[in-house]
């Protein structure tokens, strides 16, 4: 069931998504060769508790870490290691913070040191295909749309999605309805209406949609081994319009 947000929830998913924009800034300019994925945890941590917040994903369903930190073929829910990074690797960051209740959730990839046009072409296309599904927010819209919106970018860039994990509401919880899938048919699913928060999140694999889940139970690869990427921004849904909050 989709929860249409009160204006005092908005106010506080929107202070807790301020908190988390700060987290983002601190861990980009804190990536670089020589830096531990613990280093980034360790720092998402910090700037979170310091923030009167807590992290959204230490402990979820037993998860080992403030971030997920995901690196080259790796897409998602990377659990953050000793490893360290190395000059041209990339880096998806997906962390989340609670304040007081509400959640925020949002993830970038960044080259580490020298980008390479690899880098530089899937970063360019997770965004994009971002700004494809919130162009795709308008009066009378579905959420279908939304996913066709991001799933026609995506196909046209010659690249994929994978079919097994996507978008989603969120608010009193990290995961709530509407999924938001990264494929779909357009004119269909809920409509969207003012005061929905969503999470709109593509994830980007090259050659082939297929993932595998490595034994640690989270860390979701590429079956393909090529590097992957994601970006995910909080949305407020506000006159007929998504509204970037994180």
């Amino acid at each position: 069931m989709i929860h249409i947000k009160s204006q005092r929830e908005i106010e506080l998913i929107t202070k807790s998504c301020k908190i988390l924009a700060s987290v983002k800034e601190k861990l980009r300019q804190a990536v670089r060769p020589g830096v531990s994925l613990k280093d980034l945890d360790s720092i998402a941590y910090n700037e979170i508790i310091n923030s009167g917040a807590e992290p959204s994903f230490l402990g979820y369903k037993g998860f080992k870490g403030t971030i997920c930190a995901s690196v080259n073929e790796e897409l998602i829910h990377g659990i953050p290691t000793n490893r360290i990074l190395k000059d041209g690797d990339l880096l998806s960051i997906d962390v989340g913070a609670i304040y007081q209740g509400y959640h925020s959730d949002s993830a970038f990839t960044i080259s580490v040191g020298t980008e390479t046009e690899e880098n530089k072409m899937l970063i360019e296309v997770a965004k994009n295909a971002f700004l494809e599904g919130l162009k795709a927010i308008k009066i009378g819209a579905r959420i279908g749309d939304i996913s066709y919106a991001i799933g026609k970018y995506i196909k046209e860039q010659k690249l994929y999605t994978p079919k097994e994990f996507c978008g989603h509401g969120i608010g009193k919880k990290l995961h709530e309805d509407p999924y938001v899938f990264n494929e779909g048919t357009p004119g269909t699913g809920e409509f969207l209406k003012d005061g929905m928060v969503i999470c709109i999140e593509p994830m980007i694999l090259q050659k082939s949609k297929k993932i595998k889940i490595l034994k640690d139970g989270w860390t979701v690869v590429a079956q393909s081994n090529m590097k992957s990427s994601h970006h995910e921004e909080t949305v407020l849904i506000k006159n007929g319009k998504g509204i970037v909050l994180t």
